[in-house]
């Protein structure tokens, strides 16, 4: 680590080269000489914060930068060094057990961090070396060896592919832990390399380190013995990513060209910091208000101590002389003095103890998250988890959610649904079935024996089975192919040779080969120069695969260029319906344009399928144009895309085809439950644009009303300066459209849908972001992003599609840093959704099938995306009320204790005698008042489970903090006021006549803080129950067990002699003020007026709102006695209501 640091403080020579040059497997080249030697970084992986020697310091500085422990910290030393009314005891051990616990949780989270980074690069590799295999650990490979990989293995580093154990020289790998696409992606060794990867000699010229996935440039020079040195342009199809997984390929050889913190997994990683809940922000904010009360308090009563002490005789009275080295001390240093112990009296209106308490609350309640049984999926036979404790009030909170699709919303798994051919739809899988087929006619649903000609049905199957990058891996038992049982059609028995599993770089071209495959026309399998299909009649008919043009997010469409046994050469194409019916006959787009729209209503995937017959000279002209465009090193893609969009005209349409991506159970109420709880949802993911569309359809984050906006590469056209003014036009036309011209919601948060008003959603892809996020340096770029950022906040949902993972940690902080700073959750299930679970205020983990990188980076994790739903709506509303009432309730109950505390120093010449025994002020926040408020926080269920989930709208009134907002603060203050100005002045109107015994016996100065403290413990103690809407005989226990405990200390630290006290100023006052009448009359009396006005202002006040209302109706009446449940039942979480 040292010395990679080093190297980025010294080497920085390297970071302004452009582009880095690679000698392939290290060994001497007779081409090495002509470029200059660059060092690179060592290929070890950190993910930890701390190490042995800084973890200490690191983790005492970040926990002394919260305001509260710094000060309690002065506070401390304060009372170490000046001689002060209380002992260090009460400050010092309250901090060292939060400072302790806080440190011990932080360490073992880092610890599993390294443990994990050793994992990874301590993984056993085989590295070629002088021609000889060679074991290593990962993290010592360096750039520029030959690393050899297995199938099912993880890369290691980024790799240039040099050779493949498959006869075509392609490897098919899944990047499922980099963009969360679990299908196989084809890469392509280098042309003209070698066979024997031990004896090459070759040079590597590529761009230095960046954080997209899919670019990389560069050009390799392959040497030859007596031959002329060879160039071959490096594209990302020659590129493996570490992280990535080889499938379907026995070995590999590469050549590594990024290791380490530079791999593109790296730099997409956002290193994991601290979370703060914004109750943590408003604790600090109130901790400020109180900070000053305690200031001014120790202002005032030093202030007026010196003034009352310039009179006359007060100074010196003759009962009490100075002493010669009181006589010589420094005015200003003992005004300093008494300023400081005045501050450490009235320090208990900080409430020290709060912090633990909330500590324990966030650590004993997110067991209930662990334990709630409804969070159990028996697939994964694994139940939700929490990872970091301190967020569980967050989860109350959210206001935007960033989810994923692949394995997120959906389960990435496409099932083929239907076919349109030549205007006739083909449902419900009676295709070609020996009563010439079940087919369906525009308009209305009736089945109909017409169909399409028998010739255009094959052709349209025969370009399902050729129009693909499909492959076929031979492992799946007779009659199953990837899980999906054959049909027997026509009589047809698949032969062993076709059973076999389908891998492709996209789940819906699978799906498209199986739903061929089901009607007659099986795809048997393919090599670089033939594929091979199996028809109705069973016989096997071979084309010989002249070309692929790859499918790409501004085409939106995808061709291959065959040759069939009779030497007519075809090309067939399938896409987007608008992308492939402007390249068509208008008179045929017609027929298909019904069932396209149809389908896309019912939020089916749809692509429309076309052919070409090319003649001998346009196929000559074609294959000439393409072998140039693919060899050239500048501008590779425009010239390909020129001959792709010059060959894919005048094409004929055939038909359409539906395929249906499975969404997540209950995915669709998910999401319609949370919008409609006044979160907005973002879809973020690196798939295609069409398939992220369809998705946000069936999971009704678009309706059929959503007029969707697209900022897209496509709809910005090509060129890069008129993208940019494309971009800027698009920006001021829908600004205008969306945010000037739309009357703003009155509730702020919710869907509109509940409006007249138009619904947009917004859809906009990587390219587009970065142009946006990259724009010119010269005000424009900002300008830019803020109307975006306008533009998407107005918006229903936003999709974003083809992002690169750190693209999404971007848009998280956009709008977690716009105004009003939103709480922001991000949902997600593979490692390319670290970067935004990490950036998120909430990080959420799915336990899918991508690998447990986004559940180990997560702050909670669950099994489906359903289970969002109750851990958002019930864990987090309940949480958030809970805590919000904790912090209030302890503020209140601080003020209550200190002010009686304050008045007394008008009454005792600001002598800074305490109103309280030591043991009091000790035992209040500790013992006394502890246990109730941290039972309250724990089971409080003000509105019942049920409720909360059928009200999704219940939500939005706690969102914002409302909580814990300014209003409710200061009522709570004003409430601790009135109380201490009750307490303190009511018992001194009791006082007026201090012979309170029935034998004239004078009560003291601490009868009178027992009376204080007596009635301030059971009013603060009874306000909770008051205040609690759930009881169980837990709250039962510690109520009315607190107040016993309290009564029975008195009596025994009161009634008995002990000997470890010099003086024991409460003895016998508890029994001797319990004798009094008066005082007793005066406790009771003094509790109920203070509780008087909550108890008037419940029966007085009048639920507002349908939702109150309807909450109202179904808690349980006041006079059912309500026990709260911790039992095993089928509720999952158990928390039940039970007369």
């Amino acid at each position: 680590m040292w010395r990679r640091r080093l190297t980025c403080l010294f080497g920085g020579e390297e970071k302004r080269v452009d582009s880095r040059t690679i000698h392939a497997g290290r060994g001497s080249s007779p081409v090495a000489d002509a470029f200059p030697q660059q060092k690179f970084c060592d290929n070890r992986i950190v993910s930890s914060k701390y190490t042995i020697w800084n973890f200490l310091p690191k983790n005492l500085f970040e926990q002394f930068r919260r305001i509260a422990n710094f000060y309690f910290l002065i506070i401390f030393l304060v009372q170490v060094i000046v001689d002060t009314p209380t002992s260090p005891v009460t400050s010092g051990l309250p901090l060292f057990f939060v400072i302790t616990v806080t440190a011990i949780k932080q360490g073992y989270e880092d610890w599993l961090r390294h443990k994990a980074d050793n994992e990874v690069n301590k993984y056993p590799v085989t590295v070629l070396e002088d021609g000889k295999r060679v074991g290593k650990e990962s993290e010592k490979i360096k750039v520029g060896d030959v690393v050899e990989v297995l199938e099912d293995e993880t890369f290691p580093c980024d790799l240039v592919l040099l050779q493949s154990s498959r006869d075509d020289d392609t490897c098919f790998v899944t990047t499922a832990s980099l963009d969360g696409e679990s299908n196989h992606k084809t890469h392509y060794t280098v042309p003209d390399t070698v066979k024997d990867v031990e004896s090459l000699h070759a040079t590597i010229e590529c761009e230095q380190p960046q954080p997209d996935l899919y670019k990389f440039v560069g050009r390799m020079h392959i040497r030859r013995d007596g031959q002329e040195t060879a160039v071959r342009s490096l594209g990302p199809e020659n590129l493996l990513l570490k992280g990535a997984t080889l499938k379907n390929t026995k070995k590999i050889y590469g050549v590594a060209v990024y290791t380490g913190m530079e791999t593109k997994m790296a730099l997409n990683y956002q290193g994991k910091s601290q979370k703060r809940s914004v109750v943590e922000k408003s604790i600090n904010a109130f901790l400020i208000v109180y900070l000053c009360l305690l200031v001014s308090k120790a202002f005032v009563c030093t202030t007026l101590k010196y003034v009352w002490q310039n009179q006359h005789g007060q100074d010196e009275p003759w009962y009490n002389p100075k002493t010669q080295q009181e006589r010589d001390t420094n005015l200003y240093l003992k005004m300093f003095t008494d300023f400081l112990s005045f501050m450490v009296l009235f320090n208990f209106i900080i409430p020290v103890s709060m912090y633990v308490t909330v500590e324990m609350q966030k650590f004993l309640g997110s067991f209930f998250i662990t334990w709630d049984k409804d969070f159990f999926d028996p697939e994964v036979q694994e139940g939700a988890l929490v990872n970091t404790s301190d967020l569980n009030e967050e989860l109350g909170q959210v206001e935007y959610i960033f989810t994923d699709k692949t394995g997120t919303l959906t389960e990435n798994n496409m099932e083929f649904i239907e076919c349109c051919i030549d205007g006739f739809q083909y449902k419900n899988h009676k295709f070609l079935t020996e009563t010439d087929g079940l087919c369906e006619t525009d308009g209305p649903i009736t089945i109909t024996l017409n169909k399409a000609p028998e010739e255009l049905e094959e052709l349209f199957l025969r370009a399902l089975c050729l129009c693909h990058t499909v492959q076929v891996k031979e492992s799946q038992p007779v009659d199953e192919i990837d899980g999906v049982v054959l049909d027997q059609v026509d009589g047809f028995s698949p032969s062993p040779e076709d059973q076999c599993a389908f891998i492709a770089s996209s789940p819906d071209e699978v799906a498209l080969v199986k739903g061929a495959m089901t009607h007659g026309f099986t795809f048997i399998g393919s090599d670089s120069k033939s594929m091979k299909i199996r028809n109705r009649d069973n016989r096997v008919e071979v084309y010989e695969l002249l070309h692929v043009l790859n499918f790409d997010p501004v085409r939106r469409r995808m061709s291959v260029i065959v040759k069939s046994e009779s030497g007519e050469v075809l090309l067939f194409c399938k896409g987007a319906d608008s992308s492939i019916f402007p390249r068509v006959r208008k008179e045929e787009v017609d027929r298909i344009r019904v069932h396209v729209e149809r389908d896309a209503k019912e939020g089916y995937r749809t692509l429309c399928v076309a052919y070409k017959r090319l003649g001998n000279e346009d196929f000559a002209r074609v294959d000439a144009e393409l072998r140039e465009a693919r060899l050239s090193l500048h501008d590779r893609e425009e010239k390909l895309m020129a001959v792709y969009n010059q060959v894919e005209t005048d094409m004929i349409l055939i038909g359409a085809t539906a395929v249906e991506d499975r969404l997540q159970d209950r995915a669709a109420e998910t999401m319609e439950a949370l919008q409609g709880a006044g979160m907005k949802v973002w879809v973020l993911t690196g798939d295609k644009m069409e398939t992220a569309k369809s998705t946000c359809y069936a999971c009704r984050l678009f309706q059929r009303g959503t007029e969707l906006l697209e900022l897209t590469v496509g709809a910005l056209g090509e060129g890069e300066g008129k993208r940019e003014e494309r971009l800027l036009e698009l920006l001021l036309e829908y600004h205008k459209r969306v945010v000037h011209d739309t009357p703003p919601s009155k509730t702020g948060l919710h869907r509109t849908w509940s409006s007249p008003g138009q619904d947009y959603g917004l859809i906009v892809d990587g390219a587009t972001l970065s142009l946006l996020l990259n724009a010119s340096p010269d005000g424009t770029g900002s300008h830019y992003k803020n109307l975006f950022l306008k533009i998407c906040q107005s918006c229903t949902s936003v999709l974003c599609c083809r992002m690169a993972p750190l693209q999404k940690a971007q848009i998280v902080r956009m709008v977690k840093s716009s105004k009003g700073s939103p709480i922001t959750l991000s949902v997600g299930d593979g490692a390319n959704d670290v970067s935004m679970i990490l950036e998120a205020h909430v990080g959420i983990g799915i336990k899918g099938k991508e690998g447990r990188q986004a559940v180990r980076n997560s702050d909670y994790a669950i099994p489906k995306l359903k289970h969002l739903k109750k851990l958002l709506l019930v864990h987090g509303h309940l949480y958030y009320v809970r805590i919000a009432h904790l912090v209030q309730y302890f503020f209140y109950k601080n003020l209550c204790f200190i002010l009686p505390q304050f008045l007394y120093q008008f009454y005792c010449g600001y002598s800074q005698l305490p109103l309280y025994d030591a043991a009091y002020l000790t035992m209040y926040n500790i013992c006394f008042t502890s246990m109730p408020i941290l039972a309250y926080s724990l089971f409080e269920q003000h509105i019942s489970i049920d409720t909360l989930l059928d009200h999704a709208a219940l939500y939005r009134e706690v969102a914002k903090n409302a909580m814990l907002r300014w209003g409710p603060f200061f009522y709570w203050t004003m409430l601790g006021v009135f109380h201490g100005l009750l307490f303190f002045f009511g018992v001194y109107c009791v006082f007026s006549n201090p012979a309170l015994l029935p034998s004239g016996q004078v009560f003291g100065n601490w009868t009178f803080g027992t009376i204080v403290f007596t009635i301030l413990v059971f009013t603060v103690t009874i306000k909770l129950a008051l205040d609690t809407r759930h009881w169980t005989w837990i709250n039962h226990f510690v109520i009315w067990g607190s107040l016993a405990f309290y009564i029975l200390f008195s009596f025994f630290w009161g009634g008995i002699t002990w000997p470890f006290l010099e003086q024991q100023r409460l003895y016998f006052v508890f029994i001797n003020m319990l004798s009094s009448m008066s005082a007793w009359l005066a406790i009771m009396l003094l509790i109920v007026l203070s509780l008087l006005p909550d108890v008037l202002l419940v029966a007085l006040r009048r639920p507002r709102g349908r939702n109150t209302r309807q909450v109202r109706r179904r808690l349980p009446s006041s006079g059912t006695s309500t026990i709260f449940m911790l039992s095993q039942t089928a509720s999952g979480h158990s928390f039940s209501w039970s007369d």
